[in-house]
């Protein structure tokens, strides 16, 4: 296994709609281009970020395809496939893997809370809907209602296709006791963008983020500082982005909404809103959308 695939920035790529609502393929290897060309390693498609659990399992494959159709084999791509349901999930992890991903990734199901031997049925009938391709767990466990453990994971590691765990609980001392469970070569990403410069001190291999869309340049630069041992520097490039995220954070429309928002002022594609029950934004929130461009723009000038 490649470990030096996983290493890097991935923006968590976010779902790209028309002036109706639906899914744009346009739009989509649209994003996908851009996101490529600010020099990212690799894309996270079908996530939270995609609005994943509220699009039908044909608007998620029709995502992926586009995002291959414009950068695959160019930077590494991890497909999210979960769904609520086993036989959907394993649907996406087929095509995932007929379409070359470079790996498939699946949070727990959500809802009921499942014991851990199901939890662990549930992931190893996805890897074997997809038995040519790296499996990656996402722990994300505010959102899932469950949360990753190490006798889970062990039970997980008997896979062989299971290389690596993307963390997105907020303890940043799980990213060290994946590491340790796994071994040198095991793959663990950071999740919480907050926290990026303090995942890669625990050993995170690399990050994968919802914001990064945003500024990307900004991640890219503390994770070089990091490399470095520049650590003063990309402190202070994490406590602005941190700023920045809190004023995203702030507006009566989503963060995805915001975002977007921010990413056609920076010149990129226009990918709409958010799907309800998503809030879109009103328009109190267009000061915020113009003072977060102005945090990004003006950092990005500062440290890059």
């Amino acid at each position: 296994m490649n470990i030096k695939k996983y290493q890097g920035i991935f923006p968590a790529f976010y779902a790209c709609y028309d002036k109706d609502g639906a899914v744009s393929a346009e739009k989509t290897q649209e994003l996908a281009k851009y996101l490529l060309n600010k020099g990212v390693q690799g894309l996270y498609v079908g996530g939270s970020s995609g609005e994943c659990i509220y699009q039908s399992v044909e608007e998620r494959k029709l995502v992926l395809e586009n995002v291959m159709a414009a950068v695959g084999g160019k930077m590494t791509i991890i497909a999210h496939v979960a769904c609520n349901n086993t036989a959907d999930s394993q649907e996406l992890a087929r095509h995932a893997e007929s379409l070359g991903v470079d790996a498939i990734a699946s949070i727990p199901p959500i809802y009921f809370h499942l014991p851990d031997h199901a939890i662990a049925q549930y992931w190893n009938d996805i890897s074997a809907a997809a038995p040519n391709t790296d499996f990656i767990i996402y722990n994300i466990p505010q959102l899932a209602g469950v949360a990753l453990s190490i006798n889970l994971l062990r039970e997980m590691r008997k896979n062989p296709r299971v290389i690596g765990v993307k963390n997105s609980s907020m303890p940043t001392q799980d990213i060290q006791m994946w590491k340790d469970e796994g071994g040198e070569d095991f793959v663990v990403m950071n999740g919480p963008d907050e926290q990026l410069i303090s995942g890669l001190a625990m050993g995170a291999t690399g990050g994968i983020g919802g914001t990064y869309a945003a500024m990307p340049e900004l991640f890219l630069k503390i994770r070089e500082h990091f490399q470095k041992g520049e650590m003063e520097q990309a402190r202070q490039i994490q406590n602005d982005v941190c700023r920045i995220i809190y004023k995203m954070c702030s507006g009566h429309g989503n963060l995805y909404a915001i975002m977007k928002a921010i990413i056609v002022k920076q010149g990129g594609p226009d990918c709409g809103g958010v799907r309800k029950p998503l809030a879109n934004m009103i328009d109190s929130d267009l000061a915020i959308v113009d003072e977060a461009y102005e945090m990004i723009k003006a950092a990005t000038a500062k440290y890059c």
